[in-house]
């Protein structure tokens, strides 16, 4: 489980349990997706990768 403390500066320890982000080499974004369903969830629009999530292979 993340932790947030300590309390106000603005970033979590660990990585987000359960997510995964890949890039996708056509719309050259990078893609969000639910480790346990296979569902994607969000697409990054600025091309930079999710903070916190792990990358695919």
């Amino acid at each position: 489980m993340p932790k947030n403390a300590p309390y106000g500066d603005n970033r979590r320890i660990g990585m987000v349990q359960e997510r995964s982000q890949a890039f996708n080499p056509i719309t050259k974004q990078w893609v969000k997706r639910n480790s346990n369903t296979g569902h994607f969830m969000d697409v990054k629009q600025d091309g930079t990768p999710f903070k916190g999530v792990r990358k695919e292979k």
